[in-house]
């Protein structure tokens, strides 16, 4: 089974949260939502600007925890490789 690590912000350059989900749709949602009370909900983060798949969700897994420890210009700039204006992808997703 697959997995996704994703990054969700408030805003440009703002707070971000690095996760990790099988199901990026319903996670997502639950990010924007606020359905679960937390650090994403506490900072109102719900625009995710990052998503990549992994075909294994324990490269997914040790993906994530690898991008939690990058400094966080590192993280800043794994966005803007992939989305330079920071769009919200959660519209692309196929719901």
């Amino acid at each position: 089974m697959g997995g996704w690590v994703y990054i969700v912000t408030n805003r440009k350059l703002g707070t971000l949260y690095t996760g990790v989900t099988s199901d990026l749709s319903r996670r997502a949602w639950e990010h924007r939502t606020h359905v679960v009370d937390g650090f994403t909900a506490r900072y109102a983060l719900k625009r995710l600007v990052f998503a990549e798949f992994h075909d294994d969700i324990r490269s997914a897994i040790q993906r994530e925890k690898s991008i939690k420890h990058w400094p966080r210009a590192w993280k800043i700039n794994v966005i803007e490789a992939s989305n330079p204006d920071w769009d919200d992808l959660y519209d692309r997703l196929m719901l």
